[in-house]
């Protein structure tokens, strides 16, 4: 028998999944059907699971379920998180995820000093990349397309939130 707490948390949790998805990448919105599972290597926890985004295979949330908030990646074939060498830092909070289709890059928006900073994580390198560095403002709302060559994200440069594309190697796209 499930502990009625956790059934409820189920629930919530592909309540959250659903609903984050109807605003995405095509394919939305879409129901997933997974199992309830206790573990914490699992995609439902005791937790809190925030800003869900998914792609074919994969889905990338934030959790704060080791006591910090950080990302993470469920390979909704194998029906297990995946480690995320590197990703993650013990002194930032992580947000906002987004993931390209192929499942193998990551974008987020990371805290740091009260400093935001887009970054781009690249699963098969396990290079983490801060797009933003050089930018003098704070960011928000990171997104990814299909390939990965473009993140586009809100910044309030100029005093205003303005939306800013950059490609993924932090260089800015001028598009008119």
């Amino acid at each position: 028998m499930i502990n009625p707490y956790y059934k409820r948390l189920f629930i919530i949790g592909l309540l959250v999944i659903c609903l984050g998805m109807v605003s995405g990448c095509a394919g939305y919105p879409r129901l997933l059907n997974l199992p309830p599972d206790l573990r914490v290597n699992s995609v439902n926890s005791p937790s809190t699971e925030m800003n869900p985004q998914i792609s074919s295979d994969y889905l990338v949330f934030a959790s704060d379920r080791q006591g910090r908030q950080d990302i993470y990646l469920y390979d909704l074939q194998q029906l297990e998180l995946i480690d995320l060498p590197g990703l993650n830092s013990i002194d930032a909070i992580a947000i906002e995820p987004a993931i390209s289709t192929d499942g193998n890059y990551i974008v987020f928006n990371s805290t740091r000093g009260g400093q935001s900073d887009i970054y781009l994580y690249n699963r098969n390198t396990r290079q983490l990349r801060n797009l933003t560095d050089n930018l003098n403002a704070q960011v928000r709302h990171p997104t990814i397309n299909a390939d990965a060559s473009v993140i586009a994200f809100e910044s309030s440069l100029n005093g205003q939130w303005d939306i800013v594309v950059y490609n993924r190697y932090g260089q800015a796209l001028n598009i008119p």
